[in-house]
């Protein structure tokens, strides 16, 4: 019984295709500006700098300020 086994060849490794700026830019801003708007939700929506009347977003939101360290009691 005859065994064949595969012989490496000689090719050229395969590239990442290049990704243009200005194709990432406004994803990259988009989600800058999620992540800024959800830091305030989470660490600052609340007393003075509120933006949304009564509780609400504090009660929503309570335990991720604890998980990531912002006091509120």
């Amino acid at each position: 019984m005859a065994q064949h086994v595969a012989q490496p060849t000689a090719t050229t490794p395969a590239l990442p295709a290049k990704l243009p700026l200005s194709a990432v830019a406004p994803w990259a801003a988009f989600f800058g500006i999620l992540m800024l708007v959800l830091l305030y939700f989470v660490g600052a929506e609340q007393g003075a700098t509120s933006v949304v009347n009564g509780a609400g977003v504090h009660e929503w939101v309570h335990d991720a300020r604890h998980l990531l360290g912002f006091p509120c009691h």
